[in-house]
């Protein structure tokens, strides 16, 4: 983790030119996806968070959010649902696997307790192991929505050429769930941990060419208290090798996910599993969780 990275509000309308810059950096490819300087200035000046992460003087990483409503009860009134809904959270490619966004939504946390807030959500894409790890692993977050092309066909570098299926993540700040993760309050457990309790995978990849994995054709039916899906490691790379292997993942989890999420299970943990020559991730789906607000 690097311990000179400082972490501080984005006021300064020179710092937001910086974070607009660093957004090229992260989502090359497609200006039309930017978040002009502007609209993060207007934010940060009404209510919104917006924090950078200072290398020096130097901005590496931010994370951009601001007040929005919980859409579960739309007959209650807005100040009974508010929450904060979290844009963007981006880190250069040379800070990255460094603790640096996982900085940054811890300091997003501390913000948004302050203003009394218990819900923080946002969106990403659920075949993003990395992604998923830190947002369900190690933030504890939740997820028990799966949308279709959020964000229409996008252009940059990240999301060309497949559909922008999402998850949307829940993020309950104060809940001891939340708290037990970011404190490290428990050993988390692995792979082996749930299969020996008999969680059931219901999507066993198996290899294919150049360390791919080609999603099952069989799934299973969904049963019992725990279950396990199966994703690509790195379906950035393995978009790169075969963009049709990685359509097929893309429309395979999205009819397990959302099969398994109206049945009425919850995403509640994340497993990486680093081999040689191909890791394995799994999401952790449970029954009967219940509410975490």
């Amino acid at each position: 983790m690097h311990k000179r990275i400082e972490i501080h509000p984005l006021m300064d309308i020179e710092d937001i030119y910086q974070a607009e810059q660093l957004q090229r950096q992260v989502w090359s490819g497609s200006e039309t996806d930017i978040v002009p300087a502007h609209i993060m200035h207007a934010i940060a000046q009404n209510g919104g968070v917006v924090l950078g992460a200072f290398d020096g003087e130097k901005i590496v990483g931010y994370v951009l959010g601001f007040l929005g409503t919980d859409a579960k009860s739309p007959d209650r009134v807005a100040m009974a649902r508010l929450k904060h809904c979290s844009h963007q959270l981006g880190v250069l490619p040379s800070y990255r696997n460094q603790g640096v966004g996982y900085r940054l939504k811890l300091a997003q946390r501390e913000a948004i307790v302050k203003d009394g807030i218990r819900l923080i959500t946002w969106t990403y894409d659920p075949l993003l192991s990395t992604n998923a790890y830190l947002n369900i692993r190690r933030l504890g977050g939740v997820c028990q929505r799966y949308m279709r092309e959020v964000y229409g066909s996008l252009r940059d570098d990240l999301n060309v050429g497949l559909p922008t299926d999402r998850f949307e993540l829940e993020w309950w700040v104060t809940s001891t769930r939340v708290k037990s993760r970011v404190d490290r309050a428990r050993q988390p457990l692995e792979l082996k941990d749930y299969l020996n309790a008999g969680g059931l995978t219901l999507n066993p990849a198996s290899p294919g060419g150049e360390g791919t994995l080609v999603p099952s054709e069989e799934i299973l039916d969904p049963e019992g208290t725990s279950l396990l899906v199966e994703i690509p490691s790195d379906f950035q790379g393995l978009k790169h090798i075969d963009i049709e292997l990685a359509r097929a993942w893309r429309l395979q989890t999205r009819a397990i996910f959302e099969r398994v999420f109206s049945a009425g299970y919850l995403v509640t943990d994340f497993i990486f599993e680093k081999g040689d020559p191909i890791s394995r991730s799994y999401y952790v789906l449970t029954y009967g969780e219940g509410t975490f607000g």
